[in-house]
């Protein structure tokens, strides 16, 4: 069973633990949180294990770093959806792992009784093919989101946008790896590596 939680990419010379959305008694948020290793510049990652993710904790998080913010909303590792929001309050999203995302967004006919029979038709395989690609029409216009959210987050070196459209495209095993790519294709330092043991 893979993980099913958030991401939270944020800058911040403190520690995303700080922040007051973590600190306080909300109890949508759970207290199982993890961070991955930090990013120059105070770039960090913060993991959620489950818990509830409200649009309004984008906007604190943004507020409370004065930089924009990315959360991904990870389903069993297989698949996320990417929410970016900058300090002008400008936002995107993108899906990752388009396949997954395409099935899990299907909707199912109203005569439908069993939905366990339904996905094994022709008819849902269709309704798959559908939805793909119509997420994947969308792809442009989400890298185009990604790169000028990544602009307003002081990145230097442009990204070229075919690339993030590839990532967009891609497929990965674990959606986080996927995650972790895409913020090194828009240009965000990358984590230092953990020095051998001896």
């Amino acid at each position: 069973m893979g993980f099913s939680g958030h991401l939270v990419f944020a800058r911040s010379e403190r520690p995303l633990l700080e922040a007051p959305l973590f600190r306080g008694n909300d109890p949508g948020l759970r207290e199982d949180m993890h961070e991955w290793r930090p990013r120059p510049g105070g770039w960090q990652t913060l993991q959620l294990e489950q818990g509830i993710w409200e649009d309004e904790y984008l906007f604190a998080l943004v507020e409370w770093t004065g930089a924009p913010v990315c959360v991904a909303d990870v389903s069993d590792s297989s698949v996320a959806l990417l929410t970016g929001l900058d300090s002008s309050g400008r936002r995107w999203q993108a899906w990752l792992n388009l396949d997954n995302a395409a099935a899990l967004l299907v909707e199912e006919p109203e005569d439908v009784d069993d939905v366990s029979l339904w996905v094994t038709t022709p008819e849902f395989e269709k309704a798959i093919r559908h939805r793909r690609a119509e997420l994947d029409a969308e792809v442009p216009a989400d890298a185009e989101g990604a790169l000028e959210w990544a602009s307003m987050a002081g990145v230097q070196a442009p990204a070229q946008q075919t690339r993030i459209e590839g990532l967009l495209r891609a497929r990965e095993t674990f959606v986080e790896e996927l995650f972790d790519a895409l913020l090194d294709e828009l240009g965000f330092p990358e984590a230092a590596q953990p020095s051998p043991q001896p």
